[in-house]
């Protein structure tokens, strides 16, 4: 319980830093794999928060989905990402950016560390810390957790459609 407190209180106060500053607020559908001591995809939505290309901000939810001893399951997940890059007049460099965050599910919290390019293909890695005991559908979703995650801007998508 205190776990799911300190994502709740996390989640929020970074809601409220990108709110009460002037960021523009960018929308994307993110589809990926993510490996949690079994194999997920996942679908969902995140916002981007971007006042500099400096440091951004990212907030989304998403449904994991899988199978866990032979029986399909679906877990929904939350996440806060920090990215990173302080490089300079270079456009090169910005083109990548370190990745620092946590997701969490209903059954295990995991911080993680990674890289995306362009802010639209990440690939991030950490270690899950179980919540209770029970796991998923009798497995337990601890240890290594790997994502690799497809953001599509909303815009992208509305642009290709019409």
């Amino acid at each position: 319980m205190k776990i799911q407190s300190a994502i709740f209180i996390l989640f929020f106060s970074l809601a409220s830093i990108a709110i009460k500053s002037q960021y523009t607020v960018h929308k994307m559908v993110n589809v990926g794999y993510v490996y949690q001591n079994q194999s997920f995809g996942e679908l969902g939505g995140k916002l981007l928060f971007l006042k500099n290309d400096d440091v951004i901000y990212r907030l989304g939810a998403s449904a994991l989905m899988g199978s866990a001893n032979s029986d399909f399951a679906i877990m929904p997940k939350v996440q806060a990402d920090v990215m990173l890059n302080f490089e300079k007049n270079v456009d090169f460099y910005h083109s990548y950016y370190f990745v620092a965050g946590v997701e969490g599910t209903n059954k295990y919290v995991a911080p993680k560390i990674g890289i995306t390019l362009f802010g639209l293909l990440d690939l991030t890695g950490g270690y899950a810390f179980p919540i209770g005991d029970k796991g998923l559908n009798g497995k337990e979703l601890k240890g290594l957790n790997i994502n690799f995650t497809l953001n599509i801007p909303t815009t992208f998508l509305h642009d290709m459609l019409k």
